[in-house]
C-alpha cells in the first residue's frame, strides 16, 4: 500500500543524542546513532520499500524537556528546529516537522512556537511529557495556570500538540522499584503519558481553549480502555474537579491518537470503538520501532478498505492540511 504518512517519527542532533542511546551494546548504539541522525538516506530508502510518501520528524524524546535550565533548553530547541527546517526544506515533498519547545520557559515556548509554525512551516508541537527545571524533583505539567498563554496561541495557530512519552522523574518510580523491564516503553511511558494527559481533561484546559488537538501515540497510552470508568468515577466523587463536561466528551473531541509501536488489530479496534475512525494516525515510531513491521501490519490487518485509507493518510491529511499527492 502506497501513500502512507507516517506521523511520531524522530531524528536527533548532537545535543540531544544521549537520551536516544539507552542500549547496552555498542553495536545497538552505533545503529541507533546512525538512523536517527540520518534524514535522507537510509530513511528514504526504507520508506520508499514500505510506501510510506511522507514523515512527520519530531525530535527525539526526552530532549529539551530534560533540560532543566529554561536558557539552555530555549537555546537547544532553536537549534533543533532550524535542523530539522532545514531538511524539511530539501525533500518538502516527503517531511513535515513538528516543532519542539522548550516549556520550562512559558514566555520562550509561545515565541518559539509562533515561529515554528509561522515562519519554519511546521505543521503541529510535540512535547515529550513533562518538563524539568532547576527545582530538583518538580515536574512541570502543561495544566498548570502559567501555560494559559501557551494553549491559547495553539488554538490560534490551529495546530495539534503531540504529547509523547517519557519515563516518571527517578523520585516518582518507586513502584517500579526491583522491575527496570516495566520503565520506559514497556510500561512507564505509557502510564505517565495517559495520566498527564488525565489531567489536561480534568482541569479544564479544553473547556477555555474548546478547539485544542492533542494527539496520544501507541493507541492512547491505554486511554481509550480506561476513558469510561475514569469517567464513571469522577462521576461518583468528583472532588471538587474543574472540568465542566464528562471526560469522555472531550476525548472524542480534542484528542486523535496514532498507531505508534502498537501494531494489535483487536487493540486498534477498540479504539475505534471509542474515538471514531477519523481520530487514527498511522506511525512507526522510528528508528525505536520496525518500518516494515508498522507497515506489513497495517496493510494486512482485517480491517475495512475505508478505514484503512483513513489511517493510512487521508486522518493525516486532514488534521495537518498536508499538500500530499
Amino acid at each position: 500500500m502506497n501513500g502512507k504518512i507516517a506521523v511520531e517519527e524522530h531524528f536527533a542532533i548532537e545535543e540531544t543524542l544521549d537520551g536516544a542511546m539507552n542500549f547496552k551494546s555498542s553495536d545497538a548504539m552505533n545503529a541507533m546513532r546512525s538512523s536517527i541522525l540520518d534524514i535522507h538516506e537510509q530513511r528514504l530508502r526504507l520508506m520508499d520499500q514500505h510506501g510510506i510518501e511522507m514523515m512527520v520528524l519530531s525530535l527525539n524524546a526526552p530532549a529539551i524537556q530534560a533540560i532543566p535550565d529554561p536558557s539552555r533548553a530555549a537555546e537547544v530547541t532553536r537549534i533543533a528546529n532550524d535542523v530539522l527546517a532545514n531538511e524539511i526544506r530539501k525533500r518538502r515533498d516527503r517531511f513535515a516537522g513538528f516543532a519542539a519547545v522548550a516549556m520550562q520557559d512559558p514566555d520562550a515556548a509561545v515565541a518559539e512556537l509562533k515561529r515554528a509554525i509561522t515562519e519554519l512551516g511546521f505543521c503541529g508541537v510535540l512535547v515529550n511529557g513533562y518538563s524539568e527545571c532547576p527545582t530538583p524533583g518538580r515536574a512541570l505539567y502543561y495544566d498548570f495556570p502559567e501555560y494559559g498563554p501557551f494553549w491559547a496561541a495553539l488554538q490560534d495557530l490551529d495546530v495539534p500538540l503531540y504529547l509523547h512519552t517519557r519515563d516518571p522523574l527517578p523520585d516518582q518510580q518507586k513502584v517500579y522499584e526491583g522491575h527496570p523491564w516495566l520503565t520506559g516503553a514497556a510500561w512507564a511511558f505509557g502510564a505517565e503519558a495517559s495520566a498527564h494527559a488525565a489531567r489536561l481533561m480534568c482541569a479544564g484546559i479544553f473547556d477555555r481553549y474548546p478547539s485544542l488537538q492533542i494527539i496520544l501515540g501507541h493507541l492512547g497510552e491505554g486511554m481509550p480502555y480506561n476513558i469510561w470508568r475514569l469517567e464513571h468515577r469522577v462521576k461518583k466523587s468528583p472532588r471538587g474537579i474543574p472540568a465542566k463536561k464528562p471526560l469522555g466528551e472531550y476525548f472524542r473531541a480534542n484528542f486523535y491518537l496514532s498507531v505508534s509501536g502498537n501494531f494489535s488489530t483487536p487493540t486498534l479496534l477498540a479504539a475505534v470503538e471509542q474515538i471514531g475512525s477519523d481520530r487514527i494516525l498511522f506511525a512507526v515510531d522510528y528508528p525505536f520501532e520496525e518500518i516494515a513491521q508498522a507497515s506489513d501490519w497495517l496493510e494486512a490487518a482485517e480491517i475495512d478498505e475505508d478505514l484503512r485509507r483513513k489511517i493510512a493518510r487521508e486522518n493525516a491529511i486532514s488534521l495537518f492540511e498536508l499538500n500530499a499527492d
